[in-house]
């Protein structure tokens, strides 16, 4: 997705997945517009997803911006911000 919106990293970390250790992983600098009032400037990380139908993970630091409710029962949830 980076290469897509024509992104440069600003640095590299790595991380640990429940199958790999020490994947290396570029950062990026970015401005989430999640709505007319909440914007926020992050550090984020490109990491391998293969075989997950997966096409981004939101972060607690994101989160801390609104309310997730998840019904657990029902496998429904809500953001709203």
């Amino acid at each position: 997705m980076a290469s897509q919106l024509g992104l440069n990293p600003v640095g590299i970390t790595h991380i640990h997945t429940p199958s790999s250790t020490n994947v290396r992983c570029f950062e990026y600098s970015v401005r989430l517009l999640i709505s007319s009032s909440v914007t926020v400037e992050a550090t984020v990380i490109e990491a391998p997803l293969q075989g997950q139908n997966i096409q981004c993970l939101i972060g607690r630091d994101v989160l801390a911006h609104g309310v997730l409710v998840y019904i657990g029962y029902s496998n429904l949830f809500s953001l709203s911000f």
